[in-house]
């Protein structure tokens, strides 16, 4: 019987949500720097935080999607909780990288 909180099978799905935030994140502080003004048509200064809104979404709804198809109950919460928690760390970074830019 495995333990409710093995995630050893379930770190490749989990890396690849990281993945997935941490390139979502450098292309959102990438083009925030490099002067794009408007986001999903949201021209104002703060606009590049609904573009990390939706990079923290697409990991979510990844994460789901990844550890779904493991077809592995076992350990479902805890791999979706590292999954999600992982991506939310990440953009959050993203978030005070680009705060310079947002409150100017």
């Amino acid at each position: 019987m495995t333990d409710e909180t093995d995630t050893s099978s379930g770190w490749l799905g989990i890396a690849l949500v990281w993945a997935i935030a941490l390139i979502g994140a450098i292309v959102v502080v990438t083009l925030a720097y490099a002067g794009n003004g408007a986001w999903f048509g949201d021209t104002s200064t703060v606009g590049v935080y609904g573009a990390l809104g939706v990079v923290l979404a697409a990991s979510v709804i990844g994460a789901l999607i990844v550890q779904l198809a493991t077809r592995r109950p076992e350990g479902f919460v805890v791999r979706v909780s590292w999954s999600i928690t992982g991506a939310a760390a990440i953009v959050a970074i993203a978030a005070v990288a680009v705060a310079p830019i947002a409150m100017a």
